[in-house]
């Protein structure tokens, strides 16, 4: 599990943009028929059908989206309030919980808004581009938690954090922003290069993306700003957004 990070001091009205994008997901998925908790949706094979209809129109078909539609052209950005199962869901939340806050500190309310928008969509769609002739559905807001994980590498880097890790017996170990997010960097960089043309799964091109992006705008657009010199702790469970 993640340690908290600490308050950040000066803020007045609270990461209101990264828990209303957590609140946000999560109702949806509630009342969706993914979570199988809507009794609207029916049972079984019903429930099947309505969950990939739902998955249809929401989420991101690459073969669709290059093709320039109005409508698929919006699903980039519908595609990050949709997630695929309990897990998914949990593990993204998670992450941006306790990294969103203080990137969103950093950077303020609506510029955090935009850029969470703008690394979600941006890494779907170059998802889209390198998959162009695929027809599986992507949804999940991994690209912009991604992200948001990239900016807080740039903004926090001496951040302690705080990891379990199977490898060492799930023995909680502190490091370095820095350490932890360049090693989660290099699993997705692993793990897309296996799954490469290995059919559906999880998008790990995207995360690789996402993370590029937010670290690029971090640095370009806030690297004058001076670097919070406050240990804040935070932690991150072992499951990847």
């Amino acid at each position: 599990m993640i340690d908290r990070w600490t308050a950040v001091r000066g803020a007045t009205t609270g990461p209101v943009v990264t828990y209303g994008a957590i609140g946000l997901c999560c109702l949806l998925f509630l009342i969706g028929p993914v979570s199988g908790l809507n009794p609207s949706y029916g049972t079984g094979d019903t429930l099947l059908t309505a969950q990939t209809l739902y998955f249809e129109r929401w989420g991101v078909i690459p073969s669709e989206l290059l093709q320039g539609s109005p409508r698929a052209l919006l699903t980039p950005l519908t595609a990050l309030f949709v997630h695929g199962s309990w897990l998914h869901l949990l593990g993204n939340v998670l992450f941006l919980h306790v990294f969103g806050a203080m990137v969103e500190e950093r950077m303020g309310h609506v510029e955090f808004a935009l850029f969470y928008l703008g690394c979600g969509y941006l890494a779907l769609l170059a998802y889209a581009a390198a998959n162009a002739e695929s027809d599986h559905t992507l949804v999940g807001a991994s690209g912009a938690i991604s992200g948001v994980l990239g900016a807080f590498l740039c903004l926090f880097p001496r951040t302690r954090v705080t990891s379990l890790y199977p490898f060492l017996f799930f023995l909680p170990l502190r490091f370095p922003a820095w350490i932890v997010l360049v090693f989660w960097f290099v699993l997705q960089w692993l793990a897309e290069a296996q799954s490469s043309g290995s059919g559906p799964g999880v998008a790990y091109l995207a995360h690789l993306v996402g993370f590029g992006i937010g670290f690029l705008y971090a640095w370009g657009r806030h690297r004058q700003a001076a670097r919070v010199k406050a240990q804040a702790a935070a932690t991150e469970g072992e499951r990847q957004p």
